[in-house]
């Protein structure tokens, strides 16, 4: 198990509440509110005005501010609108911690805000505010404000906003063959997925058939008969999974056109539903509503169609389609084909050149004009473009030498081509928000070591117009915080860069040897890092050091926004887990570092970390001593189509009854077990289904293995309420097993109750 000797229980060191508590300050809930003036994000209002929440010390202060001025001034009188909400709510509400997270202003003066997820209307003056009724399902919001569009038992209707008048416009829909249903197996919302045309009086939408899909079923734990959830959850290597028909409704008329081409498969050229960010992305109208182009994507995501129809008959043509050996994406956070019918153009997506790069096509005729975008580094995300000065805005990452090359900075380029021009000329992430007219952008630009500054800038140069915020951290370095320190360490290969960040105490002490422990999360769609921008706690790592550990997140080889290469390096073997990199990068900081000590390593990780966690301690069982798996996808059998098919492949059985999919599956590896490990999941989990833990639970009895075993019975898959809880588990796992300490006893943790 552990190297080194074993301390006897009355010799071990003890980790006291108080340890605890010093640390519990630098967890997220508890760390974010110590930053001041971190302003990262802003609502525009017009082309000139825009609103943003102020944060400090003494609450929260909503202000606006005019671009045509720099001026800032307060664009809420929070303590009038704390009395009218308090009033309108018969709860007291703190003019300084209003949690409003919506704002929009009426043609008649007043303004709608959403508190708690519930809207109200205030007048001008904020004499009263009313609470507007909660509707029966939310519903998408027309471009001229008028009427939004909702599901109501599989049929879509439309509500009037102002007069709350409800219409329906489809009357075929039946159970599990409706319009616009949110249902991707782990996705399963009553959000419509849908597009209005330009003018609000056409909505492109499908008709999602689900009647042959395989089912899924989740069971309550309660004093009496249990509530029973089941939903419709394709599963890898099913014959039939969810397909999507697809139509245009002309609202005035309430008439359905179905568009000419067969039932396409649910699925995203970027994620694993067919909507993204919750619209439907790979749908875009012309200008007139008169056509509109979509993108459709194969099951295995090998291959994609950019296709147009025309709106009035459901006619619809092929324009290019692109094929790729292993999957094809439309971005790097973002779906960045644009449909250009002014110009009789599109502006495409590739990796083609092992880069993200963007290309122009003629749309008659499907065949490439030229590169828009050329060279090393990705478009990440396409923000803007202007068909009218032939100029597109982009945010990108790795065209900067010299940078951090996951560091996002923002550009302007001709869609006729020639080199970008760097807006955002600092070394850091810039986060960017334009206004409605292009004209302005916001800037919040920081690093892992370095908080926001949030300023005003010039979208045709990038010159700084005002400087809107810059955070400041003094409270949170009072409460014992430290910056990480980025790291960079050789791949499996030797020669490749890999980035992380390492995570110390604040009573760093370099005479001692310390315990390390890896935090990972190994994509294939994201990594163990998240955001290079300022982050005051990263999950808990900041905290879990306070504790006495060393704490890394190294984002290995198959993990995105780098190059396709880099991307590919694991695809259609999914347990491989960047496992490789990490246990050579472990290596490498033991070399480089003689205070981390190489005999007790831990792991630990949530989701597909939870995964790699499981496959870390049964693969490498003399390297990670102590592994904490929550909530792990540990056979992607048993977890949802799309996600798996991508990465994975389709499954492809052998005559002798294997599978492409037999080597991915943690609980043929169970029986390696050597260290401890402890497995985590929520029964109620409707993302991962807790049979993905109880396959290496079966597993593990049959190998008369010792493992721990925490059952959270109502929990989903973030854990909710339990989450504080399993934070603790967490800590006095790695203090007792990887530190040899003991751990407070039953220490409570303490998350805010506002």
């Amino acid at each position: 198990m552990l190297a080194g000797p074993v301390l006897a229980l009355s010799q071990a060191p003890t980790v006291s509440a108080d340890d605890y508590a010093r640390a519990e300050r630098l967890v997220g809930y508890n760390a974010t509110p110590l930053v001041d003036h971190a302003v990262t994000t802003v609502t525009w209002l017009d082309p000139t005005h825009f609103w943003y929440r102020d944060h400090d010390a003494n609450g929260d202060r909503f202000l606006q501010m005019d671009v045509a001025t720099g001026a800032t001034s307060e664009r809420i009188d929070t303590p009038r609108l704390a009395a009218a909400l308090a009033k309108a709510t018969g709860k007291p509400v703190a003019a300084n911690k209003l949690p409003l997270t919506a704002y929009r202003v009426r043609a008649d003066g007043g303004f709608e805000v959403t508190v708690d997820g519930r809207q109200y209307r205030c007048d001008p003056v904020i004499a009263a505010c009313t609470a507007l009724p909660a509707p029966q399902a939310p519903g998408v919001l027309s471009p001229d404000g008028h009427s939004e569009a909702f599901i109501r038992d599989w049929n879509l209707w439309l509500r009037d906003v102002d007069g709350g008048r409800e219409t329906q416009l489809t009357h075929d829909g039946v159970t599990d063959y409706g319009y616009a249903t949110d249902n991707a197996g782990w996705i399963h919302s009553d959000r419509a997925i849908l597009v209005w045309s330009p003018d609000s009086t056409k909505i492109a939408t499908f008709r999602q058939d689900q009647r042959a899909t395989g089912s899924m079923t989740l069971v309550s734990t309660r004093v009496g008969h249990p509530e029973v959830k089941t939903w419709k959850y394709p599963l890898v290597g099913d014959k039939d999974v969810t397909l999507i028909e697809r139509v245009v409704i002309d609202v005035p008329t309430k008439t359905v056109v179905r568009l000419q081409t067969p039932p396409d498969q649910h699925r995203s050229t970027l994620c694993d539903d067919v909507s993204c960010d919750g619209g439907w992305e790979d749908v875009q109208w012309a200008p007139d509503g008169r056509t509109l182009a979509f993108a459709a994507s194969s099951r295995d995501h090998k291959q994609v169609w950019l296709r147009v129809a025309d709106a009035r008959s459901g006619a619809v043509r092929d324009v290019l389609d692109e094929r790729v050996p292993t999957y094809f994406e439309s971005g790097n956070g973002a779906v960045n084909w644009r449909y250009l019918p002014q110009s009789n153009e599109v502006l495409w997506f590739s990796e083609r050149s092992d880069w993200g790069n963007l290309y122009l096509y003629d749309l008659a005729s499907g065949r490439l004009k030229h590169a828009v975008t050329t060279g090393v580094g990705n478009v990440t995300q396409v923000l803007r473009v202007d068909p009218a000065s032939r100029t597109l805005w982009f945010r990108g990452v790795g065209r900067e030498p010299g940078q951090d090359p996951y560091f996002q900075s923002f550009y302007r380029v001709s869609l006729d081509g020639g080199k970008p021009v760097l807006l955002t000329p600092e070394a850091a992430d810039h986060t960017i928000s334009l206004s409605p007219d292009g004209k302005w952008f916001v800037d919040a630009y920081s690093t892992p070591t370095a908080p926001p500054v949030t300023v005003l800038r010039d979208a045709r140069d990038g010159h700084r117009a005002a400087t809107i915020a810059t955070a400041d951290i003094t409270r949170l370095k009072a409460a014992g915080w430290m910056p990480p320190t980025p790291i960079m360490v050789k791949a499996r290969d030797g020669r490749t860069d890999l980035y992380g960040l390492m995570f110390k105490p604040s009573h760093f002490d370099a005479a001692r040897r310390y315990p390390i422990v890896d935090y990972i999360y190994p994509g294939p769609q994201t990594g163990s890092v998240g955001s290079r921008s300022f982050v005051a706690a990263r999950v808990d790592h900041q905290a879990l050091a306070e504790l006495g550990f060393i704490v890394v997140a190294i984002d290995g080889m198959g993990t995105p926004w780098r190059s396709k290469s880099f991307h590919d390096a694991f695809g259609g073997d999914v347990g491989d887990n960047t496992l490789p990199d990490q246990v050579a990068a472990l290596r490498q900081l033991g070399a480089r570092y003689p205070w981390i000590d190489l005999d007790r390593i831990g792991v630990w990780g949530h989701s597909g970390g939870g995964y790699a966690t499981a496959d870390a301690m049964f693969t490498y069982p003399d390297v990670f001593k102590v592994g904490i798996s929550e909530s792990g996808n540990h056979d992607n059998r048993n977890y949802e189509d799309d996600w798996a098919e991508k990465w994975q492949g389709l499954e492809q059985r052998r005559k002798d009854g294997s599978s492409n999919y037999d080597a991915q599956a943690n609980e043929t590896r169970a029986a390696n077990l050597k260290g401890h490990l402890l497995l985590a999941h929520g029964l109620m989990d409707d993302n991962v289904p807790p049979s993905n833990t109880l396959l290496v639970v079966d597993a593990l009895v049959k190998a008369n293995k010792d493992f721990d075993l925490v059952v959270l019975p109502n929990a989903r898959h973030g854990y909710g309420v339990d989450a504080p809880y399993m934070m603790r588990r967490r800590w006095d796992y790695f203090v007792r097993y990887l530190m040899g300490a003991t751990p407070p006893p039953q220490y409570l943790m303490h998350p805010p109750t506002d």
